[in-house]
């Protein structure tokens, strides 16, 4: 599997595609044993997995996204949410002039806070843009991949993104995954004092609980809970 799409234009125009999907990442810190990357990573999974499943035009991913919470950390990079928002909007005109009117934006990063706020102001009229995957289609998955961790306390380079890279990218997780837990549920000045206030490491949750069959499991799920996504968005 590629992480980002090797279509070509031909095999787009016999796809068809009448729904787009588009992978938000980001570049931060994720401790020391996943990649700056992973957020992108991620998005770039989920994405794939579902514009196979329900054929839609896959796009590359956005990498470089809202990680201010994360900036003192090394090798952190952000832009700001109006450049966010810019792109996305940007992304959306072009679709439409191509005749595709739906867009499905895949967050691989919870600090994009303002994907919520592009979403509801696209939906006023009518129903245009999706946010996937929500709080209960991840609470789900969890469940099914018999996780340890709820998606609270596992917020950063737990188990959930580190058991996605086990499965996809073993070759990019560090063994020092299962060293590196870090619980810290109670975050209520996070938006204050960004990561730093309640993790030196960078991680919050358990990376030494994850493992590959959780991550497959996750995905399988993820995929099987879109549908309704899709329907809702379409119809």
């Amino acid at each position: 599997m590629h992480l980002f799409t090797t279509a070509t234009s031909t095999e787009e125009a016999a796809r068809g595609a009448r729904v787009a999907v588009l992978p938000v990442g980001s570049f931060e810190q994720h401790g020391d044993h996943l990649p700056l990357t992973t957020d992108t990573i991620v998005a770039c999974v989920i994405a794939e997995h579902l514009a196979s499943a329900y054929g839609m035009l896959l796009l590359p991913p956005i990498t470089v996204t809202c990680s201010h919470e994360h900036e003192g950390f090394s090798g952190t990079v952000s832009i700001s949410a109006q450049t966010l928002i810019m792109m996305v909007a940007d992304v959306r005109s072009s679709l439409d002039r191509s005749g595709i009117g739906h867009l499905v934006i895949v967050n691989g990063h919870g600090g994009n806070y303002v994907l919520m706020n592009i979403v509801r102001e696209a939906n006023v009229v009518e129903p245009r843009l999706a946010l996937f995957p929500g709080r209960s289609d991840v609470d789900l998955a969890r469940e099914r991949a018999m996780m340890a961790t709820t998606t609270s306390a596992d917020m950063h380079g737990g188990e959930w993104e580190t058991s996605i890279l086990l499965h996809m990218y073993p070759d990019l997780v560090r063994p020092t995954y299962t060293q590196n837990d870090h619980d810290a549920p109670h975050r209520p000045h996070l938006l204050i004092t960004g990561m730093r206030g309640y993790t030196s490491s960078g991680i919050i949750g358990r990376p030494s609980a994850a493992t590959a069959e959780k991550g497959k499991a996750a995905l399988d799920s993820l995929v099987a809970s879109f549908a309704e996504t899709l329907t809702v968005l379409t119809t």
